[in-house]
């Protein structure tokens, strides 16, 4: 049989398509007339026995490689997607593919699968502008409430507002590490507030506002509210947020109750208030995680994260199987020649196996003796090497990343000025 693919000629045995009987070439022997032939390709000779096929030739030849001696493979010159839809056209499965060229479709598909859901979110949101394009004012409003709010690369009125919201940010972290000193926590314990622990207040009350008029206005501006309240960076919005009020209310509550006669049960109350409070407190620094919304660098941070949860699930086996292995033999070298009786069991032990590793090294325990020291040498050798292993793959799935959301950023403001 001949098969002509984009112009070039195959000559193939019928014996070797009768091996594939399921797939395109296969179902050709199967044909007993002209217009079942014309089903299957896209012309046929009948003087020469020639069949026809507008596809691509190079997908082909790769396709005929795998009739002929059973090994599929992708092409590094053809897009990973477009070679899917030439399997899909001939009737092989994506199984027969090679388990690296098989792993590098599955990645394609996972771009591609993010690029329309980037796609499908413009095009939503361009649906949405659209449907406020008339001639009252509050849609007018929403609209440029919306460019305001969403895009800072809208116009003016979008970087001063992304702007002011990265400055409270800033100074909500100044103000978080203001307070941790020691003579504002001193006053905080007496239960005094001075004029420095009062501005620190005022100034966290005001940066709060902001950060709650800005989630109110991203809330008004949304179509569908519960899609906008399953956003991640909304989600951490709102933890970041009622914090503050919380520990508004148990703090008028816990003022209430010690005005209250009471005894020890009063003090122990009023120390489990005094945690709360600091814990909630602590939550602020949820607020730097709120520059996602305007940092390309931290949106490619996320979007790596979750794309290496496999090899950081590597990492972290690779660094318990070797905490497994070295806590032990630093255990049984120091405890039996040790000079000094650091190591006194093998859970404490893992505490250094962990540091070690990591090449942290904080020295407070050290291997005194020459075996416990080459137990050290080679578990710091070995957490070099198996560290290594992974960020290899990590750092290309960040370059990768960065490069997707940078050109996405460039189409979405291609589209805003069209």
């Amino acid at each position: 049989v001949i098969i002509n693919v984009g112009g070039i000629k195959y000559k193939i045995p019928w014996t070797t398509l009768e091996n594939c009987p399921l797939t395109r070439l296969g179902k050709l022997k199967s044909c007993n007339n002209y217009d079942e032939i014309m089903n299957i390709c896209d012309d046929y000779d009948v003087s020469c026995n020639e069949f026809f096929f507008d596809r691509n030739p190079s997908a082909f030849r790769t396709i005929m490689t795998f009739l002929t001696a059973g090994k599929l493979r992708l092409l590094r010159e053809m897009c990973a997607l477009s070679f899917q839809e030439e399997l899909v056209y001939w009737g092989i499965e994506e199984d027969h593919l090679e388990w690296c060229c098989k792993k590098r479709l599955r990645q394609k598909e996972e771009e591609a699968a993010e690029a329309r859901l980037f796609e499908r979110e413009m095009v939503f949101s361009e649906t949405a502008q659209r449907a406020f394009q008339d001639t009252s004012r509050l849609s007018l409003c929403m609209r440029k409430l919306r460019d305001m709010v969403e895009n800072p690369h809208s116009g003016i009125p979008g970087k001063i507002f992304a702007c002011i919201s990265i400055s409270f940010v800033a100074i909500t972290a100044v103000s978080l590490c203001i307070s941790t000193m020691p003579d504002v926590r001193e006053e905080e314990d007496r239960g005094e507030c001075s004029r420095k622990c009062y501005d620190i207040f005022v100034l966290e009350t005001v940066c709060v506002a902001w950060f709650s008029f800005e989630f109110l206005l991203r809330s008004i501006q949304a179509e569908n509210k519960c899609a906008f309240l399953k956003t991640p960076l909304n989600i951490i919005d709102i933890l970041a947020i009622l914090p503050f009020y919380i520990s508004l209310i148990v703090d008028t509550v816990s003022t209430k109750n010690s005005s209250k006669p009471g005894g020890g049960s009063g003090n122990k109350y009023l120390e489990r208030v005094g945690l709360v409070l600091r814990f909630l407190r602590a939550l602020r620094i949820l607020y730097v995680m709120r520059l996602a919304r305007h940092s390309l660098g931290l949106q490619t941070l996320g979007l790596t994260v979750r794309r290496c949860t496999r090899e950081f699930g590597l990492l972290l086996l690779f660094l318990c199987v070797a905490m497994a292995l070295f806590s032990p033999l630093v255990y049984l070298a120091e405890s039996e020649l040790g000079a000094k009786q650091e190591f006194t069991s093998v859970p404490t032990s893992y505490w250094w196996a962990v540091i070690s590793m990591t090449t942290v090294g904080y020295g407070d325990m050290v291997p005194r003796s020459i075996p416990g020291q080459v137990v050290a040498l080679s578990s710091i050798l070995s957490g070099i090497l198996l560290m290594a292993f992974p960020v290899t793959s990590i750092f290309h799935t960040f370059s990768r990343s960065y490069s997707e959301l940078k050109e996405q950023q460039q189409r979405a403001a291609s589209r805003q000025m069209r």
